[in-house]
């Protein structure tokens, strides 16, 4: 069996809030409270959840931006914790991040080759000639000129930008892309071509990514496995296609039923959510998604459900299948 190029194990990120002018701790704040999933070599794993479910800190977690509260992550079979520093220098050239905005990502006052230039002269000793004809490939590679290189990104549509950012990502020869929103900020129309792009690269290049976003439906049409995330905790990972065919825990049930079918008269069933969602701060007694569920027993506000696997290569944290 292969060994998972990402590993991540019973991962905690908990901040503390402070209540008071003594400096006393009036809460903690568990933004990502045990989870665990892996990507395999060329693979994608979608990560999906509504906004402070906790997708981004984990991508800050896994891109080393934070340090884990508990738990592990393994990158290629080395701990992460146990990482030299210039170990870790070379496990950010191998990690890299394509944010959600391609405009805010993107330094107004460079030009397009020097942002693309500048991550692979911090990792490799290349001659000036060498950095500007491995530009020139980045940009052909994403389907830009390479005189666009002289230019500003104002000079860019949006889809353009994101195009510049996902090359600026790749530059390095990075193995693993963390995608945080990557799409969502773009008109639809792009979506598709941005998405299209993004497959062709993992193919030719095998490169692996961590795919996040709250749209469920586009996760899961990129990603080969798809986790939810709910107030911390992972709620269902499956294989995408399964998923996609039967979602089994009700809040991955609600993420399909909010999402746009991809026909008129594509039937879907109808989950109504009630109230928010809960303030990580004082989270619900037992299950964190009861209050809203509309299948809630009385189980459910005493007794936290365990993620398991309830068929091979499915889990689900939820009493209606454990």
């Amino acid at each position: 069996m292969d060994r998972p190029l990402l590993d991540v194990r019973d991962l905690r990120k908990h901040f503390p809030v402070g209540g008071s002018l003594f400096g006393k701790t009036r809460g903690v704040v568990k933004a990502v409270d045990g989870i665990s999933f892996t990507i395999k070599p060329g693979e994608t794993l979608g990560l999906v959840g509504e906004s402070g479910c906790g997708k981004t800190t984990t991508s800050k977690l896994v891109l080393a931006a934070e340090e884990p509260t508990a738990g592990a992550i393994e990158f290629d079979g080395r701990n992460l914790a146990e990482l030299s520093r210039a170990d870790l220098q070379d496990y950010r050239r191998q990690v890299q991040v394509v944010f959600q905005d391609p405009y805010s990502s993107l330094s107004p006052r460079m030009r397009v080759g020097d942002i693309i230039a500048e991550p692979i002269k911090a990792h490799e000793p290349l001659s000036s000639a060498e950095v500007r004809a491995r530009v020139s490939e980045l940009l052909e590679l994403v389907g830009l000129r390479p005189d666009a290189a002289r230019l500003f990104p104002h000079e860019f549509s949006g889809g353009q930008r994101q195009r510049l950012a996902i090359a600026r990502a790749l530059s390095t020869k990075a193995r693993l892309v963390v995608l945080d929103e990557p799409v969502s900020a773009l008109d639809v129309s792009i979506r598709a071509h941005i998405i299209t792009l993004l497959e062709e690269l993992q193919q030719r290049l095998g490169v692996s990514y961590l795919f996040i976003a709250h749209d469920l439906a586009a996760v899961a049409h990129v990603s080969q496995q798809t986790a939810v995330m709910y107030l911390g905790k992972l709620v269902e990972v499956a294989d995408s296609l399964a998923l996609c065919a039967s979602p089994l825990h009700p809040y991955t049930k609600a993420l399909f039923a909010a999402s746009l079918p991809s026909h008129p008269d594509e039937a879907r069933e109808e989950i109504v959510l009630s109230g928010e969602v809960p303030s990580a701060l004082n989270p619900p007694r037992g299950c964190s998604f009861h209050p809203r569920c509309p299948f809630v027993m009385p189980r459910c506000s005493e007794q936290e459900p365990l993620l398991c696997e309830v068929s091979p290569g499915r889990r689900v944290a939820c009493h209606l299948y454990n």
